[in-house]
């Protein structure tokens, strides 16, 4: 089994995404602001007529922003499609909403391919690409009856960002690279310093003793880097302000950080339930969510504060599937 700190790493990420992030213009979503502004929750709940014969399908989202727009992007393609949705968000971690999904208390949610790897199966071994990532967690799916649809091109994961004069003053592309440039200060959020991928793990997979550790609350790593103040920060590669800041992401060629893709889970008794439109929609749907798509929604939710039903209509909306 992977150790407790490994899984308790990824659940805290994902839990933890989305929150304090930073801004990024609304561009990659065709609308701004003021147009979002115009749209109420009231307006954006209005239903097509129900499929007959098909009973309501409950759409589930975990408790931060990436997940919230997610789920509010099935629920609200499915309704337009003619079914009856109930949308549960705030479910809660990874453990707690693939429980609930496996229970029946929901039927459809968004999931990290990764944490279902990690946190579902308790694989060690590092993946070497993102479709045998993908494959392992359909193994998982088909073991436990539920059918996995099509990755998003865009992956969620941990990843180690420097600034583009210190990437260029030391010759930096890959993590590797920081093994031989002298002492520098790396900081990460508290919870994110043991386990096998916190910075304990950082440092005995690329042998980097000479990376000395400054622990910063989630949110505060972007401004102490921009000052000058550490050399090398842990982000998410989800993160807005790595298209606004001078940053460069490192390549993990360890592949230490894992894949991490996003996939509607849904039963298969539900799944049996649905007609060939829904399936359509969501693997459609799944293909348009590139990284440029979910940093400007992220940017919308969680910075801007709009509501994710809002940023998700306009999505659906400016990609002619509403």
């Amino acid at each position: 089994m992977v150790a407790f700190e490994q899984i308790r790493h990824v659940d805290r990420r994902q839990t933890l995404i989305g929150l304090g992030r930073g801004l990024l213009g609304l561009g990659a979503l065709g609308v701004t602001a003021a147009s979002l502004s115009g749209c109420t929750g009231s307006q954006l709940s209005d239903q097509s007529g129900a499929k007959k014969s098909t009973r309501p399908i409950t759409v589930g989202s975990k408790g931060f922003a990436e997940s919230w727009i997610m789920g509010e992007l099935y629920a609200q393609g499915l309704r337009n499609l003619g079914y009856t949705v109930d949308l549960k968000t705030n479910v809660g971690s990874s453990d707690i909403i693939s429980t609930a999904l496996l229970s029946g208390q929901i039927d459809l949610y968004p999931e990290y391919t990764g944490v279902m790897v990690v946190s579902f199966m308790g694989e060690e071994k590092l993946m070497d690409s993102a479709e045998q990532t993908y494959d392992l967690a359909q193994t998982w799916a088909e073991d436990n009856q539920v059918t996995m649809l099509e990755a998003t091109p865009f992956e969620n994961k941990n990843a180690i960002a420097v600034r583009r004069d210190f990437a260029d003053q030391h010759d930096l592309t890959t993590v590797s690279d920081l093994k031989g440039i002298g002492d520098f200060t790396y900081s990460t959020y508290p919870d994110n310093v043991t386990g096998g991928q916190g910075y304990e793990g950082i440092v005995e997979t690329y042998g980097l003793e000479n990376m000395k550790l400054k622990t910063l609350s989630i949110g505060l790593n972007y401004q102490a880097i921009e000052r000058g103040e550490i050399d090398a920060a842990d982000v998410f590669t989800t993160d807005p302000q790595l298209l606004r800041s001078d940053l460069v992401v490192l390549e993990d060629d360890a592949k230490l950080f894992g894949f991490q893709n996003v996939v509607p889970l849904i039963r298969d008794d539900t799944f049996a339930e649905l007609d060939d439109d829904a399936s359509e929609f969501l693997d459609e749907l799944q293909s348009l969510l590139t990284l440029e798509a979910i940093q400007a929604m992220n940017e919308a939710s969680a910075i801007n504060r709009l509501d994710p039903a809002q940023v998700a209509k306009e999505f659906l909306d400016e990609n002619g599937m509403m």
